[in-house]
């Protein structure tokens, strides 16, 4: 079986190396452009790119993939399936109809549930004790195509985005690798999606990190770990932004936003519902540090108010 992938991040970058170390011959690897980052603005291979070049593979960079050029270009590089991994572009019909077993995407939920962009963060901020990796059959729609194959997978209590993108990021190399050979000999069933059981999971932006003081302890437990390391969950202290790295919830109650205890290693601040024990944080301008380490050079009130 002949494979053209198209992805883009690490998460994709898991998908390929599988395919890769499993064997199977892929003729071309469609990503996004280099990039600008960091402070040079000198334009970065995406992880797949990396991944591509060091196996030798054809790498095309389309800027957009539905121009008639850009797909046309495509069929030089025969394939019995295309293989999508966010990719971060939306494929046309014509796309999508053009090889023996159609495009298949690797998702990272358990569809129906968390359809869309962000999905990992979704289901932590949610306080869902499972997900998975959804091998789909694309379709025009937004990750509405029949599902073929999935693996399931259960939170830990303290999971963080970081920890749980790299564990799906495995599952999702495994999952596809199991399930291509099943496509091959047409020993899977295609199952319609459920749209009455479906929730989306939008793009994470930047103010979504904003924590809400009013929320529960478990909730803001949730935000905080959900956007580690990007975008952080952050609040205010005396007018500078305050990033939160690790909380701890705690059965006391308070004034919403109010620090309500403070010892050496620690303080502890109100929610809507409970409240939360502050345990790692990144003071403006500064590293992220052990509030331990906060509290040596930084007085805190009892009464003093974040937000």
């Amino acid at each position: 079986m002949k494979i053209l992938f198209m992805g883009t991040p690490d998460f994709a970058a898991g998908s390929l190396k599988s395919l890769i170390n499993a064997g199977y011959e892929i003729s071309a690897v469609v990503t996004q452009p280099d990039r600008p980052k960091g402070r040079s603005g000198q334009p970065v291979f995406s992880p797949v790119k990396e991944a591509s070049v060091a196996a030798g593979i054809p790498v095309l960079q389309p800027e957009r993939i539905k121009r008639p050029e850009e797909t046309a270009k495509l069929l030089d590089y025969p394939a019995d399936i295309y293989v999508v991994a966010a990719f971060g572009q939306i494929l046309s019909k014509e796309i999508l109809d053009q090889p023996r077993y159609g495009c298949i995407n690797v998702h990272a939920s358990l569809l129906p549930k968390y359809r869309g962009a962000s999905p990992i963060q979704r289901v932590i901020l949610d306080g869902e004790k499972e997900t998975g990796i959804t091998i789909m059959q694309m379709n025009e729609g937004l990750d509405t195509g029949d599902i073929l194959y999935q693996k399931k997978l259960e939170l830990a209590p303290d999971e963080t985005f970081e920890t749980l993108h790299d564990r799906l990021m495995e599952l999702g190399g495994q999952t596809l690798t199991e399930a291509l050979p099943l496509i091959e000999a047409g020993k899977i069933t295609p199952v319609k999606q459920d749209d009455s059981a479906s929730c989306y999971a939008p793009l994470i932006k930047k103010e979504d990190g904003l924590i809400d003081w009013k929320k529960t302890s478990g909730q803001i437990s949730s935000q905080v770990r959900a956007f580690n390391p990007w975008p952080g969950a952050f609040t205010h202290i005396g007018g500078k932004l305050l990033k939160v790295w690790e909380v701890q919830p705690v059965p006391v109650s308070g004034k919403a936003g109010d620090i309500i205890d403070a010892d050496k290693t620690s303080f502890t601040v109100a929610c809507g519902d409970g409240a939360v024990r502050i345990l790692a944080l990144q003071p403006e301008g500064k590293k992220k540090m052990d509030t331990s380490a906060f509290l040596l050079g930084n007085r805190i009130e009892i009464g003093e108010h974040l937000g």
